[in-house]
């Protein structure tokens, strides 16, 4: 069966990505360790969610790490104060370097452990500049080349929305996946640009929203 690692963080887009690619094919879970300040849930959340999957060919969770407080500029996703409200543009959660930093050392992870292919859950209409086709193709011959070894990334949902794939597997424990900027006790807080999102996205899905919010 073809291998592929999946950068996974918790959040709706991933856990379905792993979920559905397991499927057809051994997944390899990998999580990203930033030391931002959502974390600690977020990994809770994709542990308890890979749990209930229950599925053989979804492989234990790996954790890379890469400590980016030195450097960071966007001291709320350290901190956790002044996080970008719900009515805030979905560019002021734009963490410079992240993609580059996942992909990367996943890239790294893989040509060490034979696995060329790497799938992310980037959603149609993200704004970002480190999640778009091009960057993803010209990434991946820049890794192929600098490993000397065939990655391939790939994003199997660029075409669509978040309630698209809420409503395909709503049949999933979507209510076990983590998506807030300031988590209380492992609780979505409600009130940050994501906890909007994903409120937003099951609404739009038709699907019953069962996360738990302060």
């Amino acid at each position: 069966m073809e291998k592929i690692a999946v950068l996974a963080s918790g959040g709706i887009d991933s856990s379905i990505l792993l979920a559905e690619l397991g499927k057809n094919s051994i997944v390899f879970p990998i999580y990203l360790s930033m030391g931002l300040v959502w974390e600690e849930w977020e990994k809770r959340a994709l542990e308890s969610f890979l749990d209930t999957l229950s599925n053989p060919y979804v492989r234990p969770l790996t954790t890379l790490s890469v400590p980016i407080e030195q450097f960071s500029i966007d001291r709320w996703a350290i901190t956790g104060e002044d996080v970008p409200g719900m009515e805030s543009d979905d560019r002021e959660v734009f963490l410079p370097g992240r993609n580059i930093f996942l992909i990367g050392l996943t890239s790294v992870w893989g040509r060490t452990h034979d696995v060329s292919k790497i799938a992310i859950g980037s959603l149609g209409g993200n704004p970002f500049p480190d999640a778009t086709a091009e960057f993803f193709s010209n990434f991946s011959q820049v890794l192929s080349e600098g490993l000397a070894y065939n990655i391939e990334v790939i994003a199997p949902y660029r075409g669509l929305h978040k309630e698209d794939i809420i409503y395909k597997n709503r049949d999933l424990p979507l209510e076990l996946t983590l998506t807030c900027l300031v988590p209380k006790d492992g609780i979505h807080c409600g009130n940050c640009n994501k906890c909007n999102e994903r409120q937003v996205a099951f609404a739009k899905a038709g699907v019953e929203d069962k996360t738990l919010y302060h």
